[in-house]
Formats: structure tokens, C-alpha cells, sequence
């Protein structure tokens, strides 16, 4: 039995995908996504397609924003909130 072959089936099988070639996170214009927000000259937070694909939001969708002493997090309006803070 191969388990590495069986190992990356399984890893694959719960969405995590370990690309061979060193091309791991690198999309189709040849950029990394990167855990980076950007706050344009409007004010308006800029998160990229990917996330928001990833994340299956929506436009309209609303969020209130909870500041944790390591965390900003993004909980949608109506949803359950937790209050412990990271």
C-alpha cells in the first residue's frame, strides 16, 4: 500500500489540496492569496474574490464587527455570537 498516495486522497478528500510544483495558493494571474484586507480611500474594508467565494458571501450581505485583542471578526447580522474574545 502507497501511504503517501493514500494520505493526499484523504487530505484532498476534506478539501485541503497539497499541489506538487511548488505552485501551492498561486491562482490563475499567478498571485498568492494572502490574509490581507485593504481599507480603500473611501473607507470602505476591501476583501478580495477569493475570500468572499471561499466564504460564499454574497452582495448585501451585512456584518457586524467584533475587535478581539488578536482577531477582527466579521459575524453576520442575526447570526450567533460568542463572546469569548481571543
Amino acid at each position: 500500500m502507497n501511504f503517501t498516495a493514500f494520505y493526499e486522497a484523504l487530505l484532498e478528500a476534506k478539501g485541503v489540496s497539497l499541489a506538487t510544483g511548488g505552485t501551492a495558493g498561486i491562482g490563475k494571474g499567478g498571485r498568492k492569496l494572502s490574509y490581507v484586507a485593504t481599507v480603500q480611500g473611501n473607507g470602505n474594508l476591501l476583501i478580495g474574490k477569493a475570500y468572499t467565494a471561499m466564504l460564499d458571501l454574497k452582495p448585501g450581505d451585512n456584518f457586524e464587527i467584533k475587535l478581539g485583542k488578536k482577531a477582527i471578526r466579521l459575524i453576520p447580522e442575526g447570526g450567533a455570537s460568542d463572546d469569548g474574545e481571543e
